[in-house]
């Protein structure tokens, strides 16, 4: 069941996000739900805040007040469970109907990462294999794991030019 879980966000009273999960995942546990609730992320942001003083501080802040990112399978009884908790307004949707994250979408707020193994280093001849410059030849200048993208210096044209592409649009040349 646990594979046709989808991201959705709850609608809290803004100040009970931490309220709303702590309930959810008490809730969640009483009834032997782990395997239909699976997660809960409420995402935050390292902020530095200057003083009127020219003091600075780090702190960290909600990205988005108001709301909880919940992993679950949607079905009759886990959508009362979520929806009957106090400081819960509603899921982000229309209607009675959550709508849930896109693939992208959960990706682009860092909930869930798709680790790729890369098999290549600096220096090695690769082959692009997506994209608009797909069957190219190039060799890795930089590869940047944390960010998700590789620059490889393909020559087209007669000249070096270096394009930036996604750790999986290229392999290694066999």
């Amino acid at each position: 069941m646990a594979d046709s879980a989808k991201w959705y966000v709850l609608h809290t009273y803004s100040g009970y996000e931490n309220a709303v999960k702590t309930s959810i995942e008490k809730f969640v546990k009483g009834r032997g739900m782990e395997d239909m609730v699976l997660k809960m992320e409420i995402p935050m942001e390292m902020v530095t805040e200057v003083s009127d003083s020219g003091a600075s501080k780090e702190v960290e802040r909600k990205v988005f007040p108001g709301y909880v990112l919940i992993k679950m399978v949607l079905t009759d009884e886990t959508w009362h469970l979520v929806r009957n908790v106090r400081g819960v307004t509603g899921f982000v949707g229309s209607a009675n109907k959550p709508i849930p994250l896109s693939e992208e979408e959960v990706l682009a707020l860092g909930m869930e990462k798709h680790e790729i193994v890369v098999k290549y280093n600096v220096g090695d001849h690769v082959k692009i294999v997506d994209g608009p410059l797909a069957s190219f030849m190039g060799i890795v200048e930089e590869i940047e794991p944390e960010k998700n993208k590789v620059r490889v210096v393909v020559s087209m044209f007669g000249r070096e030019t270096p394009v930036e592409l996604e750790l999986d649009q290229v392999e290694t040349q066999k």
